[in-house]
């Protein structure tokens, strides 16, 4: 991999999950294994097949926003505004250091503002249309957390959205890394959010009999690779990356976490909702992804995978690595960090990609918890219940979606 000016780099993090608000309570439990998953209770789930979930339980929008503006903005807007915010700090950015208009914003989200249609359906079937809210169309649609993050920032260069399900921060965060690369921009602030624990929400994966229905012990709900894994846990949450060319952050002195270096996105054209039982759509994003970073299948230590503990999709992302790596894939880690804070949907690649960094950063892969009956279909090494400390060069995040999209971010370490 050779370093140029135009190389995307990683300079702020902010994160919003089950396991904590804030980089550094997040980090910490996700190196401790700690797990994010309980009963329900944003809404009274009794009457549902699955009343368990990842829900976010620290955060205030009042300490990122001012109440009025909370009140006026669906819970995964206020998520991607509070990360924003964190990664805009940490990244240390400070007016005279960035151009507005060689900055952008690529924040996706998978479905949106659910609670926002589903509280104004209610109001319209109980009140009438004239008791819609006014604010429901810009609370609703999945381009308003971005659109609300360039408004806070001054942030004037591109502005768009993702929509691919499950793969749609993913997909966000390459296309970012694109406009860095092509210099149609210097700086970008880019990821996803979800906030998507509502009944009809909860209710229409349950109908597809795609949740874990484990209710009786949520802890161990979430598990993926295993062999007892029975579907897949909600959750919810956001985090968004700063990425800059090498050359803007070296000039503004920045910290750099890691190098964004390849991105894959390839689709299964196989089916609605299961994946290539083959794998042969990741396997070729993965490919990709190596490729456009200018890496070796020898220099990849560690695949943050898209484990998402389904019956079908475990299987497959195996058969895609191992379609990979060959014989390599024995060697490399793998984990699933949503056995601790479940399935984002469309802000899990992006928080995926923070864990991505952070391993790179402090040399530590996070576990798979809940690991406890092997199964011979997935016989990788997926990093069981425990953190690990070990040498990692480059990293694997993959996130697959509904329709078929996937998308395979490749990052690697920093070195000056």
């Amino acid at each position: 991999m050779l370093l140029n000016d135009r190389t995307v780099v990683i300079t702020g993090l902010g994160v919003v999950s089950a396991l904590g608000t804030g980089l550094d309570k997040f980090w910490q439990n996700v190196v401790a294994g700690e797990n994010g998953i309980g009963e329900i209770t944003q809404f009274d789930a009794s009457q549902f097949s699955t009343r368990i979930a990842a829900e976010v339980k620290d955060f205030q929008a009042e300490e990122y926003m001012d109440r009025k503006e909370a009140r006026r903005r669906d819970r995964y807007i206020q998520f991607a505004s509070a990360c924003a915010k964190m990664a805009w700090q940490d990244a240390n950015l400070n007016e005279g250091q960035y151009d507005p208009q060689r900055s952008g914003v690529i924040i996706s989200s998978g479905i949106g503002g659910i609670a926002t249609f589903e509280s104004n359906n209610f109001t319209y079937f109980q009140k009438g249309p004239g008791r819609i809210s006014p604010f429901f169309i810009p609370m609703m649609i999945s381009n308003m957390a971005s659109g609300v993050v360039s408004i806070e920032l001054g942030v004037k260069g591109v502005n768009y959205a993702v929509t691919s399900a499950c793969a749609s921060s993913a997909h966000a965060i390459g296309t970012a890394a694109d406009m860095i690369r092509l210099g149609r921009a210097d700086l970008m602030v880019t990821g996803g959010s979800e906030a998507a624990i509502t009944p009809m929400a909860v209710g229409g994966f349950c109908s597809m009999h795609a949740l874990s229905t484990r209710n009786d012990d949520p802890s161990h709900a979430c598990r993926p690779f295993d062999k007892e894994r029975d579907g897949f846990v909600m959750g919810e949450g956001a985090a968004v990356l700063i990425l800059e060319s090498l050359a803007h952050a070296k000039a503004r002195g920045a910290k750099i976490y890691a190098v964004l270096a390849g991105y894959g996105a390839t689709a299964d054209a196989h089916h609605i909702t299961a994946p290539d039982p083959e794998g042969r759509g990741a396997m070729n994003a993965m490919r990709f992804a190596i490729q456009d970073a200018g890496l070796s299948l020898e220099d990849i230590d560690y695949i943050n995978a898209h484990g998402t503990s389904t019956p079908l999709g475990d299987p497959a992302e195996v058969k895609a690595i191992k379609g990979v790596f060959g014989e390599r894939a024995y060697k490399l880690a793998v984990s699933s960090t949503k056995s601790m804070l479940g399935h984002t949907l469309g802000a899990t690649g992006a928080i995926e990609a923070v864990i991505s960094a952070l391993s790179l950063k402090h040399q530590i892969l996070a576990p798979t918890i809940n690991y406890e009956y092997p199964d011979p279909e997935c016989d990788l090494d997926f990093v069981p219940n425990l953190a690990r400390q070990q040498e990692v060069r480059a990293v694997l995040s993959n996130s697959f979606g509904f329709g078929g999209q996937n998308a395979v971010l490749a990052l690697a370490r920093y070195q000056a």
